[in-house]
């Protein structure tokens, strides 16, 4: 994993709309419940998810179109779990 790796997967608007769908259905929906003002503040904490930026980085050099959409690049549960890792530390 390279840092660019995490740079370019934070930047991913695919990756984005993934993880804020993910942390809508933790959280719910409020007006103190934002999805992305959410990501606005933990984009990089999301994309430098342990394994994240090697599974980016190997998704792009195999030439995987969109991989910020694909699910068999970084799973549904993976995202889930680093969105929940990120409020189990007062991220919320």
């Amino acid at each position: 994993m390279s840092y660019y790796d995490v740079s370019l997967l934070a930047a991913d608007w695919d990756f984005a709309s993934r993880s804020q769908a993910a942390y809508a259905s933790e959280v719910g929906l409020t007006t103190t419940n934002d999805p992305p003002s959410w990501w606005s503040q933990h984009a990089w904490n999301m994309a430098s998810a342990p394994g994240f930026g090697d599974a980016y980085a190997s998704a792009l050099a195999g030439g995987v179109p969109n991989p910020g959409r694909d699910p068999g690049v970084i799973t549904d549960p993976q995202i889930l779990s680093a969105v929940q890792a990120i409020m189990g530390a007062g991220n919320e």
